[in-house]
């Protein structure tokens, strides 16, 4: 009989420093919510002498789908499966000046939820802006510098605008 209570009593106390637990910890995280940031690569784009050279070569070499833009590859989100996404892999002439005024050889885009409560962050946080968010179909966009001058495009897709607008080109996916 007093192993029976002293097991009850110890479960009673477990559930209870167990619920307690959960109390602090959900009040603490609905002081302040954790936004999503960056959800995933959006793009990578680098100079090089000859753009079009080099989507042919990856294009023999590495088998990617190119167009006049690069290529795209599709992928199927974790989140939710049935939904796409997408990743653009650009070539660029090597005297672009969409970089600037970053110096360096190559740009990241970044896949972000919710852009504009973002930039009001990262504007908090001393990050330079360097243009205004740019809205198109297919998502929008902005543009900053991180810590070391980098250019990072941030973006926040319409993924099915993004597709549609690839079959309208006609445009084939790298799977």
């Amino acid at each position: 009989m007093k192993k029976t209570s002293l097991l009850i009593l110890a479960l009673a106390t477990s559930f209870c420093f167990g619920f307690a637990f959960k109390t602090v910890i959900t009040e603490q995280s609905n002081d302040q919510p954790q936004m999503k940031k960056v959800t995933g690569i959006g793009g990578i784009f680098f100079k090089c002498k000859d753009p079009k050279k080099m989507r042919e070569w990856y294009k023999t070499n590495l088998g990617l789908q190119t167009n006049q833009y690069g290529a795209v590859f599709e992928w199927h989100q974790g989140a939710d499966s049935t939904k796409k996404g997408f990743t653009q892999w650009s070539p660029f002439n090597e005297k672009t000046k969409y970089f600037e005024p970053s110096t360096k050889d190559f740009m990241i885009n970044y896949r972000v939820e919710n852009l504009e409560s973002l930039v009001a962050g990262l504007k908090k946080n001393g990050v330079i802006v360097v243009d205004t968010i740019e809205t198109v179909d297919y998502g929008k966009f902005v543009h900053i510098l991180d810590v070391e001058g980098n250019k990072l495009e941030l973006w926040e897709p319409n993924d099915i605008a993004y597709e549609k607008l690839g079959k309208q080109l006609g445009s084939l996916t790298t799977k």
